[in-house]
């Protein structure tokens, strides 16, 4: 059976925690990037390791999909909900489980009716 799929909305990961994100986008991503270095091995509740993990992040955030390290970046060209919506359909589409990280509640409703499964920001900070 194929490893699970996370997929990470940075936006909205960086933007549950109110540590002053908003001065320094790129670098919030970037901590959160960091942060997460651990997840493919340890996976989240319900879901143990090993999975793939991806990042995505859009507007000032952007510039992360350039630099390297550990988790893989997906820039947006758009939309992040977009791109995200894209990365979880495609996953449960060749039959992969797929966990979306958000708390954007149109973003669940879109991941959701393709299938694939959502927990919140709270679940990915008690693992990382």
């Amino acid at each position: 059976m194929a490893v699970p799929l996370v997929v990470v909305d940075g936006a909205n990961v960086v933007g549950s925690v109110p540590d002053g994100w908003w001065r320094d986008r790129l670098g919030a991503a970037r901590r959160l990037r960091t942060a997460l270095a651990g997840l493919p091995a340890a996976g989240l509740p319900g879901v143990p390791g090993p999975v793939d993990v991806i990042l995505v992040v859009e507007g000032a955030a952007r510039g992360l999909a350039d630099e390297t390290g550990d988790v893989p970046v997906v820039a947006a060209a758009g939309s992040g909900d977009d791109a995200i919506a894209a990365l979880a359909t495609e996953a449960v589409e060749v039959g992969r489980r797929c966990l979306v990280v958000t708390a954007d509640r149109g973003l669940r409703d879109r991941v959701t009716a393709a299938h694939a499964e959502v927990v919140g920001p709270r679940a990915l900070y008690r693992k990382v």
